[in-house]
């Protein structure tokens, strides 16, 4: 007898996160933003980009497909404000991969080490409320309580012990998905 139930959703098994380069992943990110911190979230009306995106280095979150490259989901942005002094900004994951393979950490993990790697000496970020205790067990620390956009946010910074530094960005880190079936 043939089981004819549902197959279960399909989950791809790696999320490749790296520096984002060539115009489908640039603007996959962009997209994915938008959808997050515009729709999603309603922080912005219509669109996320300011001054910092003309000088950011914009990471992704690929999804694997057998192998190849398949959609961006998940993204953020660094940029050196002063020689030594970085900053983390626009953090989104799609909702649908949220619980997938710790695709915020890892994010997170190769922004900080690659800003290590070109001579960070300070890694900051303002992050949202609901998401202070993620960075804390990220090896994260909070400075000081503050609004932007009218949501409450903490300012933290990263303890560069905790994140070595990553050389090769382009490759950057391999996230395994946790949801296999």
């Amino acid at each position: 007898m043939i089981d004819l139930a549902p197959a279960p959703p399909f989950v791809p098994c790696e999320f490749r996160v790296k520096w984002a380069h060539g115009d489908w992943e640039l603007d996959h990110a962009r997209r994915l933003r938008r959808a997050v911190f515009c729709v999603e979230q309603g922080v912005f009306v219509g669109d996320d980009t300011d001054d910092i995106d003309a000088h950011a280095q914009l990471l992704v979150a690929v999804a694997h497909v057998a192998g190849l490259p398949e959609q961006v989901v998940g993204t953020v942005r660094i940029h050196e404000e002063a020689p030594g002094r970085w900053w983390g900004s626009r953090l989104a994951v799609h909702a649908a991969f949220r619980h997938h393979g710790r695709i915020g950490a890892t994010l997170i993990r190769l922004a900080v080490g690659s800003a290590h790697a070109r001579g960070c000496h300070t890694f900051l970020a303002h992050v949202q409320a609901q998401n202070v205790p993620m960075f804390e067990k990220l090896a994260w620390t909070g400075l000081a309580d503050e609004v932007l956009h009218g949501r409450p946010h903490r300012l933290m910074s990263a303890d560069l012990a905790a994140y070595p530094p990553c050389h090769t960005p382009y490759a950057g880190h391999v996230a395994a998905s946790r949801s296999r079936p």
